[in-house]
């Protein structure tokens, strides 16, 4: 009778006690439960396009911007997010990692309003080679209020078709590289961005700032802007910002 007792308890003690094999991180990660944005459907969705070697800037600097409109009353607010074409991290060019919220490739993404492609390290070379990333684009295009860029995510658009029709700019060093590469665009250069129809393209690094400021204005108006610039410690006055906008 006593062995019947103890065959259970030893046998408990062996599964145990048995070597567990280490987890990666990816294999933590997976188990985790995925946590999707809060979307509110009065307010615009904007989406992030971004890939490895996204500079940290053109990317921060709109989505600290917008994001920063649910702050404020009594009007539209944006909700942000983050695609990409998978859901692993993307690691920037300065090496921040960024968990991206939705895969283009296989998620169903809600409406996007408001598209922002950053520069990226690869934006004017492999990424315009990316059939899928430019599809993307000309799918968001079509439905979009605003279609915009940030220094070389101009090119990424360009290449698309989108901007054919439009004025456009980008990084100020690599303005004749983009001229080359796409001769019938109507280019500009000494301004830090251009506003032609829905679409918006600027000069990126801090100047990113101004163009999602701009954005702001045309969307709530210069108080709310302001506002919005102050919460950052931006002195924003559109006037003094060399921009061109196409009526």
């Amino acid at each position: 009778m006593k062995f019947t007792y103890i065959f259970p308890i030893l046998l408990f003690i062996l599964i145990s006690c048995e070597e567990k094999k280490p987890t990666s991180a990816r294999e933590i990660t997976a188990k985790k439960i995925r946590v999707m944005p809060e979307l509110n459907l009065e307010s615009y969705n904007v989406a992030f396009l971004i890939m490895d070697g996204t500079f940290n800037t053109e990317f921060t600097a709109p989505f600290d911007i917008f994001q920063h409109t649910k702050f404020r009353e009594g009007i539209k607010a944006m909700n942000t997010f983050v695609v990409a074409n998978t859901l692993d991290p993307i690691t920037t060019f300065e090496g921040v990692r960024i968990l991206p919220d939705y895969d283009y490739t296989k998620d169903d993404l809600p409406k996007i309003d408001i598209l922002v492609v950053p520069s990226a390290e690869h934006s004017m070379g492999s990424d315009l080679k990316d059939s899928t990333m430019i599809d993307f684009i000309k799918k968001v295009d079509k439905n979009a209020l605003y279609m915009t860029s940030h220094c070389d995510g101009a090119f990424p658009l360009a290449k698309a078709g989108i901007l054919d029709s439009v004025a456009s700019t980008t990084f100020p060093s690599d303005v004749e590289n983009y001229r080359k590469m796409f001769p019938n665009l109507n280019i500009k250069d000494n301004v830090l961005f251009v506003h032609d129809g829905k679409y918006i393209t600027s000069a990126g690094g801090a100047k990113s700032f101004e163009a999602a400021l701009y954005l702001c204005e045309v969307l709530y108006g210069k108080e709310i802007t302001k506002s919005l610039a102050k919460g950052l410690v931006i002195d924003w006055d559109i006037e003094k910002v060399p921009h061109l906008t196409v009526q």
